[in-house]
């Protein structure tokens, strides 16, 4: 158990990595591993207040939007399972509400209505009950999830949950087109989150200030729904990109929390969504060279880096990479690397840590690097030689950009389910390439 929590905390992956071990492991292993995570980045960040190593920041290529005007701190709700901008509170003195009472406690109604909308959906999930604070679902399934977006959305709500599409989006746009021509304005995003609870965050421009408005409601048994906890955020700024991305700044960030938050508010097709879950997801821009560099058969040998294995190991079976003593066995470590790219046995030998003594090779640790950008496939070509062209934009939220750059990948299947990355090309677009640490 203990390398798969290790593992965790060494990806870039975490929302997808606490969902595989919540539905393998139960809740219990999830609050255990969130608590090694804590200690993970509380530790981390101790030791590098010793290391006096620069931070490298991407050099943004666009001019970036106006400066914000400064607001008064912000007091955040603690409850399990909120997102990241409502816990872990760095400052305790409460913000002055742009809105009334009687209209918070209207919004606080509001989400109770729209949960009471799905009763049905929750009818049947089991709720467990560590403590009366703590009560939770045991298991919700993808399906569920998206079976309660789409019925927020047939009520005419906004609605989204990870890897869906936005419900009712046009809203987000009217809102944002309010916002930039200085009217007052507001909109509400229901959340479906990955354990079944339903968010409500409203965002609110008035009297030339925004803020957000989050409230969070859980489930009792039967599909009773509760008000778990309600707060208000002051808002830096908010951003609508051409693509489709809204991108907002809390005037306080959390400790160790992302700078920026965000949804894709336009529609991506199933077909993109689907190729980025095959071949892009997962991928890093920032550890290794494969995203990051021109290539393909004539210099692939560029890009083989033995930390770059455990993500391909992801890829090629969808499961977590486990190692026992720190070799990986020569025939698991050739057989994907020789799948999964134009390369010899002989060339990932050379480069990759081979030990031939030991008959394998050594199992390099990656760390993640905090506020990485991840790829998402936009569009693509199937190819007459039976490949497919990739279209990657690099989404890198935490620096306001959702085009920071661009990747051509050219990927054959094979009749197996499995495949192999034939070439890569990338662009520069808003942002500057990250720096590869070799």
């Amino acid at each position: 158990m203990l390398d798969i929590i290790l593992w965790m905390i060494r990806r870039n992956r975490i929302v997808a990595d606490v969902k595989w071990l919540f539905k393998k492991y139960g809740f219990f292993i999830v609050l255990m591993v969130m608590v090694v995570i804590t200690g993970n980045i509380v530790l981390g960040k101790r030791g590098s207040e010793k290391n006096t190593e620069e931070v490298w920041e991407p050099p943004v290529i666009i001019e970036s939007m106006e400066e914000a005007k400064e607001e008064e701190p912000i007091e955040y709700f603690v409850e399990e399972f909120v997102e990241p901008a409502e816990a872990f509170p760095l400052e305790t003195s409460e913000p002055v509400s742009i809105l009334t009472a009687e209209e918070e406690q209207n919004l606080q109604d509001e989400a109770m209505s729209a949960a009471k909308l799905c009763m049905e959906l929750y009818k049947e999930v089991e709720i467990a009950y560590p403590g009366i604070e703590y009560s939770h679902i045991v298991f919700f399934s993808d399906q569920q999830r998206k079976d309660v977006v789409k019925q927020l959305g047939e009520q005419g709500l906004v609605s989204v949950s990870d890897d869906m599409n936005m419900e009712n989006y046009q809203k987000m746009e009217d809102f944002y087109s309010a916002y930039i021509s200085g009217m007052d304005a507001m909109v509400t995003v229901f959340s479906v989150q990955m354990e079944g609870n339903i968010g409500a965050l409203t965002f609110v421009h008035r009297n030339g200030k925004i803020q957000s408005y989050y409230v969070t409601v859980g489930w009792q048994e039967g599909g009773i729904p509760e008000l778990k906890n309600f707060g208000l955020n002051d808002l830096e700024e908010i951003k609508l990109t051409e693509k489709g991305y809204f991108i907002y700044t809390n005037t306080v960030t959390i400790a160790h929390g992302n700078l920026r938050e965000y949804y894709r508010v336009k529609p991506l097709s199933d077909e993109c969504r689907e190729l980025t879950r095959k071949y892009i997801d997962g991928l890093s821009f920032v550890n290794y060279n494969m995203l990051v560099t021109n290539w393909d058969a004539s210099n692939v040998e560029e890009i083989l880096m033995p930390c770059m294995f455990e993500d391909i190991y992801w890829i090629y079976t969808d499961e977590p990479f486990r190692t026992d003593g720190g070799l990986i066995p020569a025939e698991i470590y050739e057989r994907v690397m020789t799948t999964c790219f134009p390369v010899s046995v002989e060339q990932v030998r050379e480069y990759c840590g081979y030990h031939a003594d030991a008959g394998g090779y050594e199992y390099e640790m990656i760390f993640a690097r905090q506020f990485p950008p991840f790829g998402e496939v936009v569009d693509y070509k199937q190819n007459e030689d039976g490949t497919i062209t990739l279209y990657v934009d690099g989404v890198w939220p935490d620096y306001n950009s959702d085009y920071a750059f661009t990747n051509q990948i050219i990927v054959k299947p094979f009749s197996d389910g499995t495949f192999r990355y034939l070439s890569n090309t990338i662009e520069q677009k808003e942002l500057e390439l990250p720096q590869i640490e070799k």
